[in-house]
């Protein structure tokens, strides 16, 4: 029998996200959409997914088979029968660990199935028969990792706050690490990069959130999550002399060598693992509505990188560099520039980008004008209302 938290890991299944996405793509970017379909269906009978298996048939216009329908329905309603003889039988004779716990495999038993609504009814009283802080922590971890299933927002947020707020008052390091995981896949999640990087880079010491994602995932999210968040100095420090990280860069292909071009301003290279890693990202769930943003970061960074050796450079030589065209590269320095991106203007007629560094005390200066002029006309407001 698995221990309580291994088994509220199990549910639900998390690989069917990726399954189901990957299927939503066009036939060319996904060839093997036959084998994806068998996975689906094959873990939806083994779990007697009855809910999952109906609504995954009607989304893809899959035909049902009615004899596994109703076996799944049989199954489904005999293994309830049993749940609900268990807590009347516990509630009748046995204890309040016992009570929980048979509330707890019934809970269990609807997040398996993909019946969401009375999975999460079932986990709120088996979370209010509760002592144990981690026990408690446990079933909202579980709410949690729902929300992402079910692409419920508003559900990942709830309970990562009640999750945060009871860890406040614990000294348990292992949970409180993975739910800085869950918040980090939830912050890339929101284009949040920055916080998502922090997140996962505080955690990934002791990474045991293989529920979510195994680590060679997890150290993926954390490098494309900093290498957009941080400069180059603490990029160095956190992501490249990683020990943590460089025990799986190298799973992933194109990732080390995208984060060390860009660090040895090797521009070619690093624009040819660019391109792999956008394809790359385009297959994978959470990262796919994000892969125009980060790429246009990703080459606003090297630009940015690249100038700042040169108060002036030709367009030529720069295009050279990075291995693109002309016209390309003046383009693109020229819609950067104009977005307030790059500090740098173009000579079109010399066919020269000057550098203009960005002044740090007249940046100030409009800030605090930004700030305080809202800020005097208040303290006016107050003034005539006063007199």
């Amino acid at each position: 029998m698995l221990e309580e938290e291994e088994q509220l890991k199990l549910t639900p299944r998390m690989e069917l996200i990726q399954y189901k996405f990957l299927l939503t793509l066009d036939d060319e970017i996904v060839p093997n959409k036959k084998e994806l379909k068998e996975k689906i269906l094959k873990i939806a009978i083994e779990d007697k997914m009855t809910p999952y298996y109906s609504r995954v048939c009607e989304k893809f216009g899959w035909e049902v088979d009615e004899e596994t329908l109703n076996t799944l329905k049989k199954s489904n309603t005999e293994e309830l029968k049993k749940l609900n003889e268990l807590i009347k039988n516990s509630e009748e004779n046995d204890g309040e660990s016992e009570i929980r716990k048979a509330y707890l495999n019934k809970s269990t038993f609807y997040c398996r199935i993909g019946e969401k609504e009375k999975a999460l009814e079932l986990f709120n009283e088996t979370f209010n028969k509760t002592v144990s802080i981690g026990q408690k922590v446990d079933l909202l971890m579980t709410k949690i990792r729902m929300g992402f299933f079910f692409d419920d927002i508003s559900l990942v947020e709830t309970n990562l706050t009640s999750a945060k707020v009871i860890l406040k008052k614990s000294s348990d390091w292992e949970r409180k690490n993975r739910i800085k995981v869950y918040e980090g896949y939830h912050c890339l999640k929101l284009r949040q990069f920055k916080k998502a990087a922090n997140f996962f880079l505080d955690s990934i010491a002791t990474f045991t959130a293989n529920e979510l994602f195994d680590y060679t995932k997890f150290v993926y999210y954390s490098v494309l999550s900093s290498i957009v968040s941080f400069p180059r100095t603490e990029l160095k420090k956190k992501v490249i002399d990683a020990p943590e990280i460089l025990t799986a860069i190298e799973e992933v292909p194109h990732l080390s060598e995208l984060l060390n071009s860009l660090y040895d301003c090797q521009y070619k290279d690093f624009y040819r693992h660019l391109i792999a890693i956008y394809d790359g990202m385009k297959l994978n769930k959470i990262l796919s509505e994000h892969r125009l943003f980060f790429c246009k970061q990703m080459r606003i960074i090297a630009y940015s990188q690249f100038l700042e050796a040169y108060r002036s450079v030709t367009l030529k030589s720069m295009a050279e560099t990075f291995g693109v065209s002309i016209t390309f590269l003046d383009k693109e320095l020229s819609r950067f520039i104009s977005g307030g991106k790059i500090h740098a203007k173009i000579d079109k007629v010399g066919g020269v980008v000057e550098t203009t560094r960005a002044d740090s005390r007249n940046e100030g200066y409009k800030e605090i004008i930004k700030i305080g002029d809202p800020m005097l006309n208040r303290i006016q407001k107050l003034a005539r209302i006063l007199n």
